[in-house]
């Protein structure tokens, strides 16, 4: 038996000596290399915390000392240690999720992957800990440096370093990226830490203390250490945030057991807030991985676990390369365009963009709020932004595009990439909200294509407008075959399959357009004809939408957002504002938590494949049909009663 196959809990670490917690680490990376090169996942970021995390679950007791991930795609670690020993089914229908997730242990905490927010779920713990006559239990944030970058950190610091009776240990995993390298001063101030001798000489010094005059000696060594008083300290660096009166342990390097332990050991012996700073890299101990210079294995498909190279058979041009080449050629052509992300510079396909037009590219890091504003900015003083980031963060940055671009009139497109179902990366991934939050925003229009020929258009359509945010949102994987229109109409509705009889009209949301087409024949098997449209801009609703829908005796809308307040209700409305009495079926997304899955697993477990759609519209249909005609044969029936 291995050692990794011994560690049923993290209390079976307690046992282990030295030489073993070695072999365990180097056992926890094989694992890792070998099961996530054939299941994909967030292979680099869980290499580089190995140490890191035997050395959280040596030194504190989970779950009675919560442990918060930020981002929680770094605890794949964490989850072999806590009993999950068999990440075979890592995200997958019914498998380990790639983030913590409570079902599955008491150890996971923070569910949602969404960056920043550890350090405020420490400070509200700890604080009720505190009320609670807690006083035994510690809180621990692991906080990637590229998380800091994020405003609602910084909030969080603020509120911390105000009270400091808490037990609170922050440890700042600094591996100097979030996806790609994190940006701004706040990476320039930790580089310089890693590489300034007077942070190192200072913390073998502490060490030092520690080990010759134990921990009261190390108490009065980092307290002057922090107040920058004493003259030990004169020419000593004062901490990660100096002005924030926190203490500091640092900078350890990650990837030494011993050293880490110590670190936290020390930092457990404080009553109060304090970080701990470890050093450590993406992807260690994989050379591959190491090597990769663009994002170092942050999140990978699968893999050879030898070579690193992609065994997965790529099915085509992928949404986010078509959108990556289409808005090159539109800053070719015009100057005033420029685009910002929030950390995602390679996931939304701007690095292409940067490299041939670096200076009117902007990666913010992680703060939406900031993208969204700073993009009103531009826009007054003459530029058009594209801001590009995963449906899923956009509700961040809502409040900004609500109050600080729609309210302004501004001309700021906002390219959702990842919109609707994403599968296998779980609920708080999903980009289904998007739809059912931004059609609220005043002025706003929104476009969702159906294939790669109408991305490009609706993108080069988007960012003509000068007075409005416009929205392109788009899903994760391979572009859809094209679909041409059998016609269009005058405001640019897309009509794509049309019979002569007018039973249904078919509204389909982007990507959906292929599942409208096939119950389109499904139903015109059953004697039903139907009109399949495309929008195009799906907000607001296009008046030719309101014309078909008189023609027809049904409406039904298909999208792959949540149906409360989606596209379906948003055209509701609007027939009955221009009191058209068609019937209208919503066709959408629950709302609800989607659990990972692959696409079409997740599509056909809520019910938006074609032949449910077709079923119950069949039944709808046929079954109105059915009264009707007994309603003509009683008619019937009553003549002839009369005549005689």
């Amino acid at each position: 038996m291995s050692l990794l196959e011994s560690i049923k809990g993290p209390r079976d670490l307690d046992a282990l000596n030295a030489s073993e917690l070695e072999q365990l680490c180097g056992e926890l990376r094989e694992y890792l290399v070998s099961s996530v090169a054939r299941t994909g996942g967030h292979l680099g970021p869980n290499l580089g915390v190995v140490e890191t995390t035997v050395a959280i679950h040596r030194v504190f007791d989970s779950p009675k000392d919560p442990i918060i991930f930020d981002t929680g795609h770094q605890s794949y670690v964490h989850k072999l240690l806590t009993g999950r020993t068999d990440l075979s089914t890592l995200r997958q229908k019914g498998g380990v999720s790639g983030y913590p997730d409570r079902a599955e242990s008491v150890h996971d905490v923070v569910e949602s992957s969404h960056a920043s927010s550890s350090l405020s779920w420490a400070d509200g713990i700890a604080k009720s800990f505190r009320l609670t006559g807690q006083d035994d239990r510690y809180v621990v944030a692991v906080i990637g440096d590229g998380a800091l970058t994020g405003g609602m950190a910084w909030e969080a610091l603020n509120n911390i370093t105000d009270d400091n009776d808490r037990k609170l240990v922050i440890i700042v995993n600094d591996n100097g990226r979030s996806y790609a390298p994190t940006i701004g001063g706040l990476a320039r101030y930790l580089t310089k830490i890693r590489t300034d001798t007077r942070y190192k000489r200072a913390y073998r010094f502490s060490r030092k203390v520690l080990a010759k005059f134990g921990w009261i000696g190390n108490l009065l060594w980092i307290t002057a250490r922090g107040a920058g008083k004493g003259i030990i300290t004169a020419s000593t660096p004062t901490g990660m945030f100096p002005n924030l009166d926190i203490k500091y342990i640092g900078p350890v390097d990650g990837h030494n057991l011993k050293e880490m332990e110590e670190a936290l050991r020390q930092a457990k012996r404080y009553s109060s807030p304090v970080i701990v700073h470890a050093i450590t890299q993406k992807g260690y101990g994989f050379d591959p991985a190491m090597l990769h210079e663009d994002d170092q294995f942050h999140a990978v498909g699968q893999i050879d676990p030898t070579t690193g190279e992609s065994v997965e058979v790529k099915g085509g041009e992928s949404w986010t390369s078509v959108f990556a080449d289409e808005v090159v050629k539109i800053a070719d052509r015009r100057a005033d365009v420029v685009a910002i992300t929030g950390a995602m510079l390679i996931p939304v396909g701007l690095d292409q963009m940067a490299k041939k037009y670096p200076s009117r590219v902007f990666d913010v890091g992680i703060a939406e709020q900031h993208a969204v504003t700073s993009a009103a900015g531009m826009a007054f003083g003459g530029l058009h932004p594209i801001v590009a980031v995963y449906a899923t963060f956009i509700s961040r940055g809502f409040d900004q595009v609500l109050m600080d671009v729609a309210l302004h009139k501004a001309g700021v497109t906002f390219v959702l990439d990842r919109a609707g179902v994403t599968g296998p990366d779980g609920p708080s991934h999903h980009g289904m909200w998007d739809l059912a939050l931004l059609q609220i925003v005043p002025g706003i229009r929104i476009a969702a294509p159906r294939d790669a020929q109408r991305l490009r258009e609706e993108l080069c359509e988007a960012v003509e407008v000068s007075d409005a945010p416009t929205v392109l949102r788009f899903p994760k994987g391979v572009a859809s075959a094209s679909i041409p229109a059998v016609r269009s109409m005058k405001d640019g509705v897309d009509v794509l399959s049309e019979s002569v009889a007018k039973d249904v009209l078919i509204v389909c949301v982007g990507p959906m357009a292929s599942v409208g087409l096939a119950v389109a024949e499904l139903l015109s098997a059953q004697g039903i004809g139907s009109t399949v449209v495309d929008p195009r801009w799906v907000v607001p609703v296009p008046a030719s939408i309101l014309d078909l829908a008189k023609a027809h005796r049904l409406v039904i809308s298909i999208e792959d957002g949540v149906k409360v307040g989606g596209v379906g209700t948003r055209i509701r409305q609007d027939l009955r504002s221009a009191q058209i009495d068609t019937a209208l079926n919503e066709i959408g997304l629950p709302d609800e938590f989607l659990a990972a899955a692959s696409r079409a697993e997740i599509l056909e477990s809520v019910g938006l494949t074609a032949q449910n759609i077709a079923r119950d519209v069949i039944a709808q249909v046929l079954g109105a049909r059915v009264p009707h005609a007994r309603a003509l044969d009683q008619q019937a029936v009553s003549q002839s009663t009369e005549h005689d």
